[in-house]
């Protein structure tokens, strides 16, 4: 075989020259032409995940099993990805079995597990410092099971007693260490507007200033604040969201919820600049629970339609 590196070269014409690259530039204005017209697909701005608290009732009655609520969430409703919530598994968070099956169903349907929604471990701002310190260590448990789960993060309280300024400073106590243990994991603590001081979303917002742990933050709910402005709750909120949930109650003949403007609200999230899993949490009465998530779903397609275009 003939070493091609030494056959002698044989010079090109300048008309080869011209030609050829004459083919190149039209080749690559084709490319770019085509390219141009190619319809882009962006991302949507937010992704819709269904929280379990939605289906209490159907689960508490017995027609829903824990285990079965991925299932439930991809085949009924369409959503790949869930919030569990602590109450419906409370007695398995150190069931590794428990943990690995539910963590197998969720894939085998090709769902996402979000976080766990933990409740009843006890008060993370208690002014008991040894009450305090149980109700943190009541919570590792939890934050192990989420890992295990392939959770981003838990969801927790800021539950506490005393003057505004006091409940800021032992909410934060508790927050801070839970983060510092979560942290080891690679996990989230996040915060939900929930009753007390933790619906008022100025005071929520001093107690992440004082965590000031990046695995610390928010999980702005657009219906719990109570007697606080709404929008102004979860404006003050998103800097610090690592989840949102969308509260629904009621909806109009529109199918508008007829509490919360969903436009309104959603145009607050994205304008934070947040990008992720927003949890339908439906929690009203006049609707079935499966129709309610139904009707959540599709108003907020509608209005991430309507903002994506």
């Amino acid at each position: 075989m003939r070493n091609l590196s030494v056959l002698p070269s044989r010079p090109l014409s300048r008309r080869s020259l011209l030609t050829g690259a004459a083919s190149v530039a039209g080749l690559v204005g084709t490319r770019s032409l085509a390219a141009a017209l190619e319809p882009s697909v962006k991302p949507p701005p937010f992704t819709i995940s269904l929280a379990e608290w939605s289906l209490h009732k159907t689960i508490f009655d017995g027609k829903l099993d824990n285990l079965d609520f991925p299932k439930a969430a991809r085949r009924e409703f369409g959503i790949d990805a869930v919030e569990y919530v602590n109450q419906f598994f409370k007695d398995k968070a150190r069931d590794d079995d428990y943990i690995v099956e539910l963590a197998k169903r969720s894939a085998d349907e090709g769902v996402t597990n979000v976080l766990v929604m933990c409740d009843g471990l006890g008060d993370l701002g208690d002014a008991d410092d040894k009450a305090r310190t149980q109700a943190i260590e009541n919570h590792f448990p939890w934050v192990e099971a989420a890992k295990r789960l392939g959770c981003h993060s838990i969801r927790v309280n800021a539950a506490s007693k005393g003057s505004f300024e006091e409940q800021q400073k032992l909410a934060a106590d508790g927050l801070a260490r839970l983060a510092e243990f979560a942290g080891q994991l690679g996990m989230n603590v996040i915060v939900e507007n929930h009753g007390g001081l933790s619906s008022n979303g100025e005071w929520l917002a001093g107690v992440m200033k004082l965590v000031n742990r990046p695995n610390c933050g928010t999980l702005p709910d657009f219906g719990n604040f109570h007697d606080y402005d709404r929008y102004r709750g979860v404006e003050e909120l998103m800097p610090f969201a690592k989840g949102v949930s969308a509260k629904s109650h009621e909806f109009d003949d529109a199918g508008n919820e007829v509490r919360t403007d969903y436009d309104r609200m959603l145009r607050l999230v994205l304008a934070a600049g947040y990008r992720g899993w927003i949890g339908i949490e439906y929690e009203g009465k006049a609707l079935p629970e499966a129709d309610g998530i139904r009707a959540t779903k599709k108003l907020l397609e509608r209005v991430r339609d309507s903002l994506t275009a």
